[in-house]
This record gives C-alpha cells, sequence and structure tokens, in this order.
C-alpha cells in the first residue's frame, strides 16, 4: 500500500457497511463525534476526518475557507475510494458538509445538517460576535478562551465533559483558528440552497443561543424536500446532551 500524501487530512475510521463522513465544526476535532459513533458505527463505515488547521490537521496551511475545506475532504473521500457519502456537518461543519454538497454533488448521497446555518452573519448579534471573536483568540489565548467558551454550557454538559472539551479547545493553535473564524464569516450559501439536490435532515436544538432556531428555518426553506426536525430542552451541545435522540434521528434517515 502506498503511502497516504502528506497533504491529506488526518481521519479515523469506524464500522463498515454504508460510509458516512462527519464534519466538526470550528475549534474542535473530529473527537467531537466520540458520544454517536458507536451507534452509527453500527450500521455504517464512519470517516471522521480533523479538517484543515484543526486537531491532527494542523500542520495543512490555510487558506480555511469553505471551499478549501470541501476540496480536502472530496480528496480524502477519493483517497479511501469512496464515490458517494452520507454526510453529517455539526456546526460550522454544516457549512463545509453544504460546500461539498454544491461542489461535488455527486459525491453526497444523503445530507444531515445539525445546529448549523447559511450564513452566519444575519443578525446584528451575529455581527458583532464575529468580528470579535477573532482579535479575542489572540489576545486571550486558547486557553482562556476555552475555558470562558465550554464553561458557559457547564451546567447541561457537567464538570467531566466541560473540562474535556476546554481541553479539546484549549489545544487548537489560536493563528489559525483566527483565520477559521474569519473564513467561517464570509461562508453564505443562502443563493444556492436550491440547489441541493439530495435529501437532507435539519436537526436544530429549541435552546441553541451559538446557531439560534431561525438559521435552521432558513436551511429548511431554502432546501428543496428538507426535513426540520427540532429537539426541545436542547441547546448547541445536543451532540453530548442528546446523543441518543440524535443517533436515532440520523440513524433513522440514513436508513429511509
Amino acid at each position: 500500500m502506498s503511502p497516504a500524501p502528506t497533504d491529506l487530512l488526518h481521519f479515523t475510521e469506524r464500522g463498515s457497511g454504508k460510509p458516512l463522513l462527519l464534519v466538526h465544526g470550528l475549534m474542535v476535532t473530529g473527537e467531537m463525534f466520540g458520544a454517536v459513533v458507536e451507534a452509527l458505527a453500527a450500521r455504517h463505515r464512519v470517516i471522521i476526518p480533523d479538517l484543515r488547521g484543526h486537531g491532527r490537521s494542523r500542520g495543512l496551511p490555510p487558506p480555511y475557507t469553505a471551499t478549501q475545506l470541501a476540496a480536502d475532504l472530496a480528496r480524502l473521500l477519493d483517497h479511501l475510494a469512496i464515490d458517494a457519502t452520507a454526510v453529517l456537518g455539526y456546526s460550522h461543519g454544516g457549512a463545509i458538509a453544504q460546500q461539498l454538497v454544491l461542489d461535488y454533488p455527486g459525491l453526497c448521497e444523503r445530507l444531515v445538517l445539525v445546529c448549523s446555518y447559511a450564513y452566519n452573519m444575519a443578525t446584528w448579534r451575529e455581527w458583532v460576535e464575529g468580528h470579535v471573536m477573532p482579535p479575542a483568540l489572540q489576545v486571550m489565548g486558547m486557553r482562556r478562551l476555552a475555558r470562558l467558551v465550554a464553561g458557559h454550557a457547564a451546567p447541561q454538559l457537567g464538570c467531566e465533559r466541560t473540562d474535556w472539551l476546554a481541553s479539546l479547545m484549549a489545544d487548537q493553535d489560536a493563528r489559525a483558528m483566527a483565520s477559521a473564524w474569519k473564513a467561517a464569516m464570509a461562508f453564505d450559501s443562502r443563493s444556492r440552497l436550491a440547489e441541493v439536490a439530495c435529501p437532507t435532515l435539519v436537526v436544530a436544538a429549541a435552546n441553541d443561543q451559538a446557531v439560534p432556531f431561525h438559521h435552521a428555518r432558513m436551511l429548511h426553506a431554502g432546501i428543496p424536500g428538507s426535513r426540520l426536525v427540532v429537539i426541545d430542552a436542547a441547546d448547541h451541545a445536543l451532540i453530548w446532551t442528546h446523543p441518543e435522540e440524535l443517533g436515532r434521528l440520523v440513524g433513522d434517515f440514513l436508513g429511509a
């Protein structure tokens, strides 16, 4: 077997069956899916990459645009000889998943967008938060910012999970994350949502403050034939607070 290309994303695999690509969000890694991997891998070959600039793919240089990150995923699938796959994107990972579908429509058989968006600068609050975060990353550093961000989720996650999340975020490179955040602010798929032709499930959390519900409505309204499911009493951390429900929703949709 020839060695993997040096510019290939780092990835792990679990399970067997039809492929399922999991795409993580900003400032974390593929490890974020640990709570649902076992359930998904029971019926799927689950591929879990670290996006460019994140985790064990941090050595890959900018840009961190959605176009580049989607191209990285397409290259990974080609390396694995996967012609088509289901794709699940979480938070900003959902934006990258949309870009993958739009740029490489034949690669995606089914699409799941969890706590995600088409355009994350849609309100004044989002615009302010988006422009404050990159300099905050540079000034505070990843460790302090990670404790602050993870601390907001502590009441829902508990101490052990909160500490783990803070550690995962703190391990990222602040300069790369600031660049990735700026690239995320530039993402805007609103005018192209109607081009998404594969069956699509949009999952929203009723109490999501990071990606409020109006984003899920926008995705659902824009993607033809999409299905929208709202998980009550959940917020942006639903993958850890409601893993069984999320796993069941995704499994039923992929098996439909």
